[in-house]
């Protein structure tokens, strides 16, 4: 297993607090701002740069998804039951829940002998406009199938079929699935069980709270698995290809992970979360210059319930250390720094980074500008 630095209990703040980082301006004079911290460290625990508070310990919520597929993959139950490259990635989605997200879903659970019924996700309408929109006009109710987390949940089902383990408690955090998961995450995110603080998701399945450093490290480990057992490592592989093959599965159309993931023709990994949480795997010697593989995670700390801040400033951070060129920048300009519009198409103001924003570089070989 690779070092797990940090180790022991989750570190308490050794830096600044949050601070704010994103600012929405109108005529000059800042209206409202966001505040945020992130971390960007290796596949060590080692902090390479940061802002605000790096041992801010938060829920990853959806961003904990491809750490959540994994063991999945590494006890065998994703081959067992047939599961494509495609699948993989849905196992890996917050999906926008259209007909080929949902149609993914039902043929994972029919290979497993499972049904919509045996989701515990529960329902929402799709994400995608236009799917809401169809199935409202038919006069249709959405099935579990369109919650954004079906394939992460017929993954564990897979693999409590595997398992012969009982189907309708997969979600209880003694249930053989989620030890594996638990286990699995704390093997990514080098800290021991007893440090990581386990609550309820969105989608009734368990999810964890750790320091923004430990869940920047799990994505660098994700993206370089070399130093973990090798059925781990295996599973890192296979999710990252499958997550970066397919972007459109991972997210959807016209939204921030599938499209970052296309900019940059999959040679970064994104996944975001709620409440303003955002990750990024960034793939060793992609800076432009030498450097081993890293991971960021990021909070915006209001929840960023409007989607505009956490796009914002992951583009300012990737784009500072030299992570996204400028030609992938421009291609995801609607998610920038840009100029806000009223309905009528007047300028009204700006959404920005921070004027005089520093990226805090803690490792003197990462590039900055």
């Amino acid at each position: 297993m690779m070092g797990t630095k940090p180790q022991g209990e989750a570190p308490q703040s050794k830096r600044g607090p949050s601070a704010p980082l994103i600012e929405i301006a109108r005529n000059g004079l800042v209206e409202s701002s966001h505040l945020a911290s992130f971390a960007l460290a290796d596949s060590e625990g080692k902090l390479i740069a940061s802002f605000g508070d790096p041992e801010l310990q938060t829920f990853m919520r959806s961003s904990a998804k491809p750490f959540q597929a994994m063991p999945t993959l590494a006890a065998g139950a994703a081959d067992a039951a047939g599961f494509t490259s495609e699948e993989v990635a849905l196992m890996c989605a917050s999906h926008a829940g259209t007909d080929r997200h949902a149609a993914l879903a039902a043929g994972m659970l029919l290979k497993i002998g499972c049904s919509a019924e045996d989701l515990r996700c529960g329902v929402h309408l799709p994400y995608d406009p236009s799917t809401a929109e169809a199935l409202i006009r038919k006069g249709l109710e959405p099935d579990a199938l369109r919650n954004n987390c079906s394939g992460k949940h017929s993954g564990m089902l897979a693999l409590a079929v595997h398992l012969d383990a009982p189907l309708d408690t997969y979600l209880e955090p003694d249930h053989p699935v989620q030890k594996m998961i638990l286990e699995n995450f704390s093997q990514m995110s080098g800290l021991p069980l007893d440090a990581i603080r386990v609550g309820t998701d969105g989608c009734s399945a368990p999810n964890f709270a750790i320091p923004l450093r430990n869940a920047a490290m799990a994505y660098a480990r994700l993206m370089a698995p070399e130093n973990l057992p090798a059925a781990a490592a295996e599973a890192a592989r296979r999710v990252v290809a499958a997550m970066t093959g397919h972007p459109v599965l991972v997210s959807g159309e016209g939204r921030f992970d599938t499209r970052l993931m296309r900019a940059s023709a999959g040679r970064l990994l994104s996944k975001g979360g709620a409440e303003g949480y955002q990750c990024v795997g960034i793939p060793a010697d992609s800076l432009g210059y030498k450097h081993a593989a890293l991971g960021l995670a990021l909070k915006i700390l209001d929840g960023d319930l409007g989607h505009r801040a956490g796009s914002v400033a992951t583009l300012e951070v990737l784009g500072r250390i030299g992570a996204l060129r400028r030609e992938e920048r421009t291609d995801l300009a609607r998610f920038d720094a840009r100029v806000l519009l009223n309905l009528a198409g007047l300028h009204t103001g700006e959404i920005r980074i921070t004027p005089g924003f520093v990226l805090d570089s803690l490792d003197h070989g990462i590039h900055t500008a």
